[in-house]
């Protein structure tokens, strides 16, 4: 599943894949998907998975944004990361969400209607 997301934590983009897509090639299918949407975006902030000209190109071919890679500065010491916690918190919403814990639907779309269901719950309880 791949999430694009605001400062806020709220989703702007949701694409889900099969597993056997890689993170860079499910950012990149969610990015020329959402593109009318995202076009307004000037970064776009990821971790180290992401990194490469490849994925750098197409952000700035589909959304003519530029890529910051945040990366951890030492490994086997906790840190907060300054913006990357940003989607963890919002992956950690979605796994409040019994249905979601560990993703058991037949069908992708299915998986995509219970995460836009989840952040539909999340923005009424807040508001």
């Amino acid at each position: 599943m791949h999430v694009g997301v605001d400062i806020l934590g709220l989703p702007n983009a949701i694409h889900v894949t099969t597993a056997d897509v890689t993170d860079r090639e499910g950012a990149i299918e969610m990015l020329k998907k959402y593109a009318p949407k995202l076009s307004s975006i000037l970064k776009v902030l990821c971790d180290g998975g992401y990194t490469g000209e490849k994925f750098a190109d197409a952000v700035k071919k589909f959304i003519n944004a530029v890529v910051e890679v945040v990366k951890r500065s030492e490994l086997h010491t906790f840190a907060v990361i300054p913006k990357r916690w940003i989607v963890e918190r919002t992956f950690a919403w979605l796994d409040n969400f019994r249905r979601l814990w560990k993703n058991c639907e037949r069908k992708i779309h299915n998986t995509h209607q219970m995460v836009t269901f989840a952040f539909i719950s999340v923005l009424l309880k807040r508001y």
